[in-house]
């Protein structure tokens, strides 16, 4: 196979594996986008839950005063009518004073049950109001996950569609390539091959040295960016992007082993730490 169709070929699965990249991460987000609104709906039913115990307090608060109402006034009128009973000054002064408090508390039980009574009023508007707003968040949520799903259910068809494509540009091709190429456009922003032109990488901008960029110049097989390792064709330069090249700073293929051993060791970190999170 010739190295230009070589070339075009993969510039084809760049754009394809883009695709693949970006909606793949949507997919594995699109639940994560109903988080901020599920823990928002937990807080509300929290709240509601809150203020329910709250209300049953003050029911009972409610119910306690109006005993205590009825109590004060059985109170009182049991002392009025013994009055037509009393036979003495003291007697008549014990009642009277019995009736007085009687009486005050009366209208002390009074208050507190108006205050009560208009904090009930109060709370049961609250729990009305949160009992709507439950019901809507709960209504926008499934709706949203029904959307969720619905959309993740076409970006999968779409995917599927992407790997046929992807199968079949990639038919007859090294797989360590395709695997490398693969890896390279996912940590470099879906760029995965690009020129060398001037005797610079268009990818990460370093100087290449002469002997290197001859062999990429040359075509014959393919040539990884020691620096960035996308992989590198060559590309005639325009008029002042030569001046970027400058043989005496060049260097040549022996200065850049060092790059190729770290560039292994990295792949070979990278190959661990992926066979240890698939295990977990």
């Amino acid at each position: 196979m010739e190295m230009e169709v070589v070339f075009e070929r993969l510039r084809g699965l760049q754009d394809i594996l883009s695709q693949k990249i970006v909606l793949e991460k949507e997919i594995q987000e699109s639940p994560r986008l109903l988080i901020t609104q599920e823990e928002l709906l937990a807080r509300i039913k929290k709240t509601f839950i809150e203020k329910n115990m709250d209300f049953d307090k003050i029911r009972a608060e409610h119910n306690e005063i109006r005993e205590q109402l009825s109590d004060a006034e059985t109170t009182r009128e049991r002392a009025e009518k013994n009055m037509d009973l009393i036979s003495t000054q003291r007697e008549y002064e014990a009642l009277d004073k019995e009736i007085r408090d009687a009486g005050e508390k009366e209208q002390q039980f009074r208050k507190e049950l108006q205050r009560v009574d208009r904090a009930i009023v109060d709370m049961e508007e609250q729990l009305k109001q949160n009992t709507a707003l439950i019901e809507q968040q709960e209504r926008e949520l499934a709706e949203r996950r029904v959307g969720i799903e619905t959309e993740a259910a076409e970006k999968t068809i779409r995917l599927s569609a992407l790997e046929v494509e992807e199968t079949e540009i990639s038919r007859n091709m090294d797989p360590e390539v395709l695997f490398k190429f693969e890896r390279i456009i996912r940590n470099k922003m879906g760029r995965g091959i690009v020129a060398i032109k001037g005797g610079v990488c268009t990818g990460c901008h370093m100087i290449l040295p002469v002997q290197f960029a001859n062999d990429v110049r040359l075509g014959e097989e393919i040539v990884f960016c020691p620096y960035c390792s996308r992989i590198l064709y060559y590309e005639e330069a325009v008029e002042g992007e030569e001046e970027f090249f400058d043989n005496d700073d060049a260097g040549s293929l022996a200065d850049l082993e060092y790059i190729e051993e770290e560039e292994e060791d990295e792949e070979e970190e990278e190959d661990e730490e992926k066979v240890s999170i698939d295990f977990e």
